[in-house]
């Protein structure tokens, strides 16, 4: 693939030949690309940082690290959503409804209508989403929820926060019994 996009761009006629707009242009790439490095640089020490914590002293990290698709990068992200104060949530859907995953229902009059929660934290809610979308292919019940969800007409991104909804109920038992999901 890469090889095909390098001889596309060997074969590409140029949209421009002058220099002032071009050496603007490369100074800046130039620039955006020595920030990538720095940025990627830091990103692997945050990595390694966040490791080697979440592997010591954390007890529940085991729970989160044996999920499918959550290791390396989502199950630290679960295991801070959670937190280590079981009683901060007295039941699934309050944990639901603090990330946000659970949708509100509002009526007026004869109209009645459902939507997401804007009022959550949005990386929270985002890590349950992504990993909800990672588990389709690895857990066969997650598939098929989700493959129901779209034969029902659900858009993409509402299937899988339905299964995320689902999977919030599952780990939260898992959570509160201190049993990892088998």
């Amino acid at each position: 693939m890469i090889e095909e996009r390098l001889a596309a761009l060997q074969r590409a006629t140029p949209i421009t030949s002058d220099v002032a707009i071009i050496t603007p242009k490369q100074l800046l790439v130039e620039g955006l690309v020595d920030k990538l490095r720095v940025t990627l640089k830091a990103i692997t020490r945050f990595d390694a940082e966040i490791e080697t914590v979440a592997t010591t002293p954390l007890p529940d990290y085991a729970l989160f690290r044996a999920l499918a698709a959550a290791a390396p990068n989502l199950a630290p992200r679960l295991l801070v959503a959670f937190g280590e104060q079981r009683e901060r949530y007295a039941s699934a859907a309050d944990l639901q409804m603090f990330v946000g995953i659970a949708p509100v229902t509002e009526s007026s009059g004869k109209q009645h209508w459902v939507h997401w929660r804007l009022q959550c934290p949005t990386f929270v809610r985002q890590t349950f989403v992504e990993w909800a979308a990672l588990t389709i292919p690895r857990s066969f019940w997650a598939g098929a929820y989700y493959r129901q969800q779209r034969a029902k007409g659900c858009a993409h991104q509402t299937a899988v926060r339905a299964l995320a909804f689902k999977w919030i109920r599952i780990l939260y038992h898992c959570w509160q019994t201190r049993t990892p999901l088998r």
